[in-house]
């Protein structure tokens, strides 16, 4: 793709972005993508090009919104950091004042804050999931009550990869006075009143041409060894390694689809959101610049900006075989990539090169997005954006 046939605007100043953007296309093996940027609340990128369908080489268009795997955590946090700020939970109460049946199996004294942290020790589920029992709310509260934790709580930490989603939701199915799913909260709370597209549960009614289908990365990608670590690569080879254990049902937001490209009406809030990079970046600016348009609390935005708390063994985490950080339901992506700002900022990663986060030292909220799946925890696309992103802050 050349620099011409970039679709999308940029303000004054951040040319770079959009230069940035047609080299990963002519660098680094880009297919259809799409980045938003917005600075001081106002958008000053949004970008996208490439092709939506390599089976028919259909354009990534203006509206084309695609699956975003574990970015979709971080719009979840944003849900739980609202009910946060409108006083439907406190991070440091147990989650069993909310849910009395949680506190079975050694659970009781599990904080709301560890379990967002991914310290509760229950990264994985004894029990298969599958589309029938997402559907039934009172059933996959059971096992999700039901299960053990790997080892005592606090103690150590490890990615909740798709549990964690399973456990907000029905935490805040029990604190919202109208019970409504993860996912409806955030389309009523968040995305209506913010103009949002972006889907926790994608309706029925989005058709086919508005999706992107994904292109998987190959083994031979991973095995190369820029996924985390050679460790990491070794564990997702064996069926009953953490890892694997813990990504068991991130296959259902496609694999159930029934001949669409995406399924609709399921819920998978760790790691089944479907959205434009627009919708993301606007949501995270919001966030980044003190949450007035959504009635958001000092004290919220203050936790969503403080450094994260390590478990007692620290930040190792025991599924991704890195140390990594994670507080409230978010990565704390700042505290260890400087290219993510500094420790104020907030947001997620997704499995294949997808990112957004707030960045609220500089006031950003930043959205990349794509079809073309790569093996690398933090994708050089999407690394390129970023450089070129501060680069061109750094005289406003």
């Amino acid at each position: 793709m050349s620099y011409s046939t970039v679709c999308g605007v940029v303000k004054p100043g951040f040319e770079a972005v959009r230069k940035t953007f047609a080299e990963n296309f002519e660098r680094r093996n880009e297919l259809g993508a799409a980045c938003c940027i917005y600075f001081r609340g106002e958008k000053v990128v949004d970008l996208w090009g490439g092709v939506r369908d390599i089976t028919t080489g259909e354009p990534w268009e203006e509206d084309t919104m695609v699956l975003v795997a574990s970015t979709t955590k971080g719009l979840a946090g944003l849900v739980m950091a609202l009910a946060h700020s409108r006083g439907m939970i406190d991070y440091d109460e147990r989650v069993s004042t909310y849910w009395p049946q949680f506190a079975q199996q050694g659970k009781k004294g599990i904080t709301i804050r560890q379990l967002l942290a991914h310290q509760a020790g229950l990264y994985a589920l004894d029990q298969r999931l599958d589309a029938e029992t997402l559907a039934d709310l009172d059933r996959l509260a059971g096992v999700l009550a039901e299960q053990k934790p790997a080892w005592e709580p606090g103690s150590r930490q490890a990615y909740h990869a798709i549990t964690i989603g399973f456990y907000e939701g029905e935490i805040l199915r029990r604190v919202d006075p109208k019970h409504r799913t993860l996912g409806q909260f955030f389309q009523d709370e968040i995305a209506t009143p913010l103009g949002l597209e972006f889907y926790i549960r994608l309706p029925k009614e989005i058709p086919n041409t508005k999706l992107a289908p994904l292109v998987r990365f190959t083994m031979a990608d991973a095995l190369s060894g820029i996924f985390v670590t050679p460790l990491f690569v070794l564990s997702t080879m064996t069926s009953r390694s953490r890892v694997r254990r813990a990504l068991l049902g991130s296959e259902l937001p496609t694999e159930a689809s029934k001949g669409r490209i995406y399924a609709r009406d399921l819920e998978v809030p760790a790691g089944g959101g479907v959205g434009t990079a627009r919708g993301i970046a606007k949501a995270y600016s919001v966030f980044a610049t003190g949450g007035e348009e959504l009635g958001l609390r000092d004290e919220t935005l203050r936790e969503l900006m403080a450094p994260a708390h390590p478990s007692r063994h620290g930040f190792y985490d025991e599924c991704l075989k890195t140390e990594t950080r994670f507080s409230l339901g978010f990565s704390k992506l700042g505290e260890t990539n400087e290219l993510f700002g500094d420790s104020s900022s907030f947001g997620a990663l997704g499995s294949g090169g997808s990112c957004g986060y707030a960045d609220p030292h500089n006031r950003i909220g930043y959205a990349y997005i794509m079809n073309r799946m790569k093996a690398r925890l933090v994708d050089p696309r999407d690394e390129a954006l970023r450089r070129a992103m501060y680069r061109s802050i750094q005289n406003k």
